[in-house]
């Protein structure tokens, strides 16, 4: 196991984790504003990043060139086909997540578990003729299982607020009242 690959996974995960919720804040609680006004810089930080990050990545890390034709018409197509399956995921999140009113606590489950079980059934595509161990299939059934138990299970919201008021009358309350306990009772002889 390539261990620089295991922490690029996890930061992906981390942040691609933290997306949704960040997302829902960019929400109008008054719905002052429509969904699109928080992608559309979804769509510039994109943009900023991968052109401005990826040309100094390129350039200076890794030497390259700018050269998109020739033997590397390959790198411009699947990445174009990447960039917008990447783009179009964030506009099913969007709207999973603002015009649909969905909560990060159930649609993140879904959308990295279904993420993992597309991923493998792609792989299996495309190894068609390879022997695939059955293993993959339970896995995928336990990714289905761990969103639901994930979804179902994370907090949905903010914990009720005690009532202070009712609770300060009931302290200043007895317990129990005199006569109200034994309704029965006979009266008191003077």
């Amino acid at each position: 196991m390539k261990w620089f690959a295991v922490f690029c996974a996890l930061m992906v995960a981390l942040c691609w984790g933290l997306y949704g919720p960040t997302l829902t804040n960019a929400r109008s609680p008054l719905r002052e504003w429509g969904p699109f006004k928080p992608y559309l810089f979804i769509g510039v930080a994109y943009l900023v990043i991968a052109i401005v990050g990826g040309a100094l990545m390129m350039r200076f890390v890794f030497n390259d060139n700018f050269d998109y034709t020739g033997k590397y018409v390959p790198a411009m197509k699947w990445g174009f086909l990447a960039g917008c399956l990447g783009a179009l995921g964030a506009l099913g999140l969007t709207f999973a997540l603002t015009k649909a009113g969905g909560k990060p606590s159930y649609v993140m489950p879904i959308v990295f578990g279904g993420a993992v079980t597309v991923n493998a059934i792609a792989a299996y595509f495309s190894h068609a003729g390879h022997h695939v161990n059955p293993l993959m299939w339970v896995g995928m059934g336990l990714v289905a299982v761990g969103i639901c138990l994930t979804a179902y299970h994370t907090p949905h919201g903010a914990p009720a607020k005690p009532q202070a008021a009712a609770t300060e009358n009931v302290a200043d309350t007895p317990a129990v009242q005199p006569d109200a306990a034994t309704p029965d009772a006979a009266p008191e002889e003077s």
